[in-house]
């Protein structure tokens, strides 16, 4: 694939949809029953409601989470929704609960990668990889080269990775991933795995068009979930999201601060509506395509996040750090 053949790929369609769109009225019309998802993080913030949105118009979801017990409380109620236990900073835990999901015989048409970490202080996993490459990157790279039978099984599946805007603030740093000699950021540990994320998608499209598994990454707007935990007060004053009682949450919204349905929309649109048939290995936001820019805080994804020569070059180096050799 030509690197300009794939930037020309990265503009909207005019979807119809918008920041204001609701993952409920992405699923207008649309019955997913029988189709079978898998959402990491599904049991709260984005992936929660992406995994209720899911089940309501018919589709079993499976809910992996490193403690299904307290996971249970927050899907109570939900149809369709089964919990599972996984640990993504654990190879070993990856491998076990595709292990199981194989066993099963069932075929996998929606996966959503939803499960992450944010902003996090220095932390390593066993292998020494540092935690938001290891949790946000890693281990779905892992989990999806494991569970690779049953997305080509479904006979028509897609991968969505939630990516952020927070790309804009770091390319994929090959000389030093894990911050072994440049001085710990964790905003530039973040923004990076953000990247790989959105890398992810098109070296993933590229190998996984020809068996009608399409890979894409998503940018869900701002929005106030678990994700944050590890800010403090003044991180969220500055960001407008803490009020003079010190509560948090935002008082405002607009094109880039959302709700959570509203952050879920893209995903959902990524994982099912037919407007996408034929299409991947995009960044998407604001239930379209985005647009490429090399304008910081603003719109758009920039050429590093979605430059074919280095996605290819962050699938070798992740086939590498996980030991797992991704066979088509």
């Amino acid at each position: 694939m030509k690197l300009q053949n794939h930037f020309e790929q990265q503009r909207p369609i005019s979807s119809g949809f918008g920041p204001r769109t609701t993952a409920k009225e992405i699923l207008v019309g649309q019955n997913l029953t029988g189709k079978i998802a898998i959402v990491t993080g599904g049991y709260s913030g984005l992936g929660l409601a992406a995994a209720r949105a899911l089940a309501t118009a018919g589709a079993t979801v499976i809910v992996p989470a490193r403690t299904p017990e307290k996971a249970q409380a927050a899907l109570n109620g939900i149809p369709g929704v089964e919990l599972e236990q996984l640990d993504l900073i654990d190879p070993v835990s990856i491998d076990e609960f595709a292990s199981r999901f194989l066993d099963s015989g069932r075929p996998l048409h929606i996966l959503i990668n939803a499960a992450g970490i944010m902003a996090a202080p220095l932390a390593r996993d066993s292998r020494g990889v540092e935690s938001h490459l290891a949790v946000n990157h890693l281990g779905h790279f892992q989990l999806v080269s494991k569970l690779w039978p049953a997305l080509k099984k479904a006979g028509g599946a897609r991968i969505v990775s939630v990516s952020s805007r927070a790309l804009q603030l770091s390319a994929f740093h090959f000389e030093d991933p894990n911050f072994n000699t440049r001085e710990y950021d964790k905003w530039l540990a973040y923004a990076q795995s953000k990247t790989a994320n959105a890398l992810f998608a098109v070296a993933m499209d590229m190998r996984g068009e020809a068996h009608r598994v399409r890979a894409f990454s998503v940018h869900p707007g701002t929005i106030l979930t678990d994700l944050a935990r590890h800010l403090t007060d003044d991180e969220l004053r500055a960001m407008g999201a803490l009020n003079e009682l010190g509560e948090r949450g935002f008082t405002e919204y607009n094109d880039e601060i959302k709700t959570i349905e509203e952050g879920a929309a893209t995903l959902i649109w990524c994982a099912v509506h037919p407007q996408l048939d034929g299409k991947g290995g995009v960044y998407c936001e604001n239930g379209d395509i985005a647009v490429i820019t090399d304008k910081p805080h603003t719109p758009g994804v920039f050429e590093w996040a979605v430059n074919p020569a280095d996605a290819e070059r962050l699938w070798k180096l992740s086939e590498k750090l996980t030991g797992n050799k991704f066979t088509i």
